[in-house]
């Protein structure tokens, strides 16, 4: 779908459902919200429903407390009576979890927009693509080449989050030029990045910080010495009152240590576990990922498997892990 294409559907539509993934971060949030703002300075009716509750160090970013967490009895009779079903930051269907039902059900317009790897055809309105650094960026480039509406402070807020925590702090491969020059335009607007990236990074629970610790005592080295790992156990987070989302970028530490190309963090959750994948260069952790039932980036993927011990998958994940380090 061209930019060209979604404006007309906006324009001739009234009723808008916006979602994103499961585990919502600042890419996802942001950008529905950026998009619920563009959609209601048109007058348009919008309803942004999410499979979970927004992150704690997120939720500055929800202004007017417009994002709700779905509720099937409530939801899916105000979802059956929207013109278009907008998911953001994904592309794959089931990424939304117990919304899933509500969105292979629906039976008029279905949008995605997204900029990650390999979505899934169910998805035949497809915006953005791989180009992009953040579906933030995809929404930034739309506002600005279709004219719908002029960037506002409310917007540039969202789009600044989204863009900022997609590229890690500007420091990832698809930081170019024009990503620089954007986010210049976004600051004239009133964003200051001082205060967006101390609410995101650095207004942490204790206990939060008392699990980085903990995780970190696991971290170990293969053989190769050029892949490092860490193990979080669910007992972790009920013993020191963390919750999933607090584990967010814990990853990154492995890549800290010089000479480590491949970190992966192995989360144990209550039906299951899942992984965390992160890689330097042109090593396709998303690859390895695919083959558990994951995906992403190249340099940044995941996975979530259920019904299954944590234990029994670390071997076989870090076997794969050297093999894609050796390709």
């Amino acid at each position: 779908m061209t930019f060209v294409e979604l404006k007309k559907t906006i324009e001739r539509n009234k009723r808008f459902i916006l979602s994103t993934h499961v585990n919502p971060d600042a890419d996802a949030i942001g950008s529905e919200l950026a998009f619920y703002y563009l959609l209601t300075e048109l007058n348009k009716e919008v309803r942004v429903i999410n499979h979970n509750e927004t992150p704690y160090n997120l939720r500055f970013l929800d202004f007017d407390s417009v994002i709700e967490k779905y509720d099937p009895v409530i939801h899916d009779s105000v979802i059956a009576e929207a013109d278009t079903y907008v998911i953001l930051d994904l592309s794959t269907p089931n990424r939304i979890v117990s919304m899933e039902k509500s969105l292979l059900n629906f039976t008029k317009t279905k949008i995605c927009i997204d900029h990650h790897e390999n979505p899934d055809p169910f998805f035949v309105n497809m915006v953005g693509g791989t180009s992009y650094s953040a579906t933030g960026e995809i929404i930034y480039d739309f506002i600005k080449k279709s004219k719908i509406v002029e960037l506002n402070y409310k917007i540039a807020y969202q789009l600044y989050a989204a863009i900022m925590t997609d590229t890690g702090s500007f420091r990832f491969d698809r930081t170019s030029a024009k990503i620089h020059i954007l986010i210049a335009e976004l600051l004239t607007l009133g964003v200051d990045p001082t205060e967006v990236y101390d609410k995101i990074y650095d207004q942490s629970n204790l206990a939060k910080i008392k699990l980085l610790g903990e995780a970190l005592t696991t971290l170990k080295l293969t053989k190769s010495k050029k892949i490092a790992y860490m193990t979080i156990r669910n007992e972790s987070l009920e013993r020191l009152g963390a919750v999933e989302d607090d584990v967010d970028g814990f990853v990154n530490y492995c890549l800290s240590i010089k000479g480590i190309l491949v970190g992966i963090l192995f989360f144990e959750l209550k039906d299951g576990f899942k992984m965390s994948m992160r890689s330097k260069g042109k090593i396709p952790v998303n690859k390895l990922a695919n083959e558990f039932d994951g995906g992403g980036h190249r340099n940044a993927a995941g996975s979530r498997l259920f019904k299954v011990k944590m234990k029994d998958y670390i071997k076989p994940v870090l076997e794969r892990a050297e093999f894609y380090l050796n390709q």
